[in-house]
């Protein structure tokens, strides 16, 4: 893959891309970070060698403040408003990192908002730093809603209520907030935090590849009804259960020390021994 753009760094080691957002002053979803990070997810989506994406920011105020406001003034208001049959390509972006057979992970060390804040909801994870990093879904303020995935993602992150409160309220919701809500995974000190994203994003892309596929299949099987998400999932452990990695990390782990009193008590040590 040629990864080759203006506004977004890729660094590929292996399975793992790391990707860096820098779109000074602020990183605003302009038109031109729009088209690239358009192209880039489809370029990641349709790569076969990774299985971890990380995206960060060359800014470490900024991860995506929001999508650019005189874009949005610039768009069609003729006619009445229309239901379209598809969703839109913003939509269609933030499923590629959503449903895409790549762990996606967001490190947002400062602020992210509106667009910037959809886009990193529909990744897998997102870790943040205490004290700096602040979410704020400010469209409501502005008189207009979270149209780029918010109003459904949001809900799923941090419940009904709480979902409210970010998008009616048009405030900052805080590090400490946003890890206890369920926003973030967790949060860390702003020199801890790249080291143990990195070594999270590592670690996952070391485990066999077919495992770490069908396992986010697999969770995100969990937002349809629950004998069809079991179903599924039954389903996606008989696939594995038939891989060579499968076979032979198992057996790696019996001889590693699996099942033993002593293995089985540094058993997340032991797992970390199983990776390639």
């Amino acid at each position: 893959m040629a990864y080759d753009y203006k506004l977004v760094n890729v660094d590929v080691d292996g399975r793992l891309a790391v990707v860096t957002i820098n779109n000074p002053p602020i990183n605003i979803f302009t038109t031109a970070l729009y088209g690239e990070m358009l192209a880039l997810t489809a370029e990641l989506k349709a790569d076969p060698n990774l299985t971890v994406v990380v995206f960060k920011s060359a800014d470490p105020d900024f991860f995506i403040a929001h999508f650019d406001v005189e874009t949005i003034l610039e768009f069609p208001t003729d006619g009445d408003a229309e239901k379209d049959a598809e969703l839109n390509l913003f939509h269609v972006m933030c499923e590629r990192v959503r449903t895409m057979d790549k762990v996606t992970i967001a490190q947002i060390e400062g602020r992210v908002g509106g667009g910037g804040s959809e886009f990193s909801m529909s990744m897998d994870m997102r870790f943040g730093v205490r004290g700096k990093t602040r979410v704020n879904q400010m469209e409501v303020p502005l008189g207009i809603l979270p149209g780029g995935t918010g109003t459904q993602r949001l809900p799923r992150l941090v419940g009904r209520g709480r979902a409210m409160e970010i998008v009616l309220g048009g405030d900052d919701l805080d590090a400490e907030d946003a890890e206890r809500w369920g926003y973030l995974n967790r949060i860390f000190e702003a020199d801890e935090i790249d080291a143990w994203v990195m070594q999270l994003a590592r670690r996952i892309a070391s485990f066999p590849v077919e495992a770490v596929r069908l396992a986010k299949e697999a969770v995100n099987a969990a937002d349809r009804p629950l004998q069809e998400g079991l179903v599924e999932e039954a389903y996606l452990f008989q696939r594995l259960l038939r891989t060579d990695g499968a076979q032979r990390n198992m057996k790696k782990f019996m001889a590693s020390g699996g099942q033993t009193r002593e293995g089985e008590l540094r058993v997340g040590e032991l797992n970390a021994e199983l990776g390639e």
